[in-house]
């Protein structure tokens, strides 16, 4: 695992509701400069780290129902078309937490499936199952609905909530989706030895806010 290898997993991200322009590009020069997989940012970035990154090869990606998930499949298909116009290549869908513990799966389908259907053909699709408030079965069960979606990636957490992601969730989910599906780690991966341990226990992509940090780190691990 080199440290270019571990650079094409990671999202850079950020998505605090304060998140100035400034930010922003600075944001989207460290992305470049490292040549991580993307940026992740709030839909309103979209359009100027499109811009930014212009013949870059970094993709833009974002977020969709967040960070709650509670907003109707209808209002997550529009947000998901109103965001790949504007340059999104991937997009981290919600999904209705309420609706899953409810046991109404079929919801829940409809609801990753809106946004599958939405960006199919143009971005990929994650789906963010907020680890932190589930139960195992829960877990399971909302890994199994996005497969059954047509969702492209697992994603753990929003990093909004109680919690983010735990070697065993990322064991957890890809157990369950096999090894044909994407599964980001997000939230609280902040240094070289977290990015390392989701990796070994299934992670195909990182959401991290401190990218850079770990790479740094990466760098100086010279058994990487």
């Amino acid at each position: 695992m080199t440290t270019a290898n571990i650079a094409s997993m990671i999202d850079h991200t950020l998505l605090k509701p304060d998140a100035t322009r400034k930010q922003i590009e600075t944001l989207c020069n460290e992305a470049k400069e490292f040549k991580f997989f993307s940026v992740c940012v709030n839909p309103t970035w979209v359009k100027t780290c499109r811009d930014l990154l212009n013949g870059s090869g970094v993709k833009v990606c974002t977020v969709i129902g967040f960070p709650l998930g509670a907003a109707t499949s209808e209002t997550k298909a529009f947000e998901t078309k109103n965001a790949i116009d504007h340059g999104a290549g991937e997009v981290d869908m919600v999904i209705n937490i309420g609706a899953l513990k409810d046991h109404n799966d079929q919801l829940v389908e409809r609801d990753i499936r809106a946004v599958v259907d939405a960006a199919k053909g143009k971005a990929l699709t994650k789906v963010i199952i907020e680890t932190s408030l589930l139960t195992q079965e829960e877990k399971i069960r909302a890994c199994k609905l996005s497969v059954k979606a047509g969702a492209d990636f697992v994603k753990t957490s929003t990093g909004f909530s109680t919690g983010g992601a735990t070697v065993e969730d990322i064991a957890l989910m890809r157990q369950t989706v096999g090894p044909e599906l994407g599964v980001k780690a997000s939230g609280g991966v902040r240094s070289t030895e977290d990015a390392l341990k989701m990796i070994e226990s299934g992670a195909t992509r990182i959401g991290a806010s401190s990218g850079a940090a770990i790479l740094k780190g990466l760098t100086l691990t010279s058994s990487y």
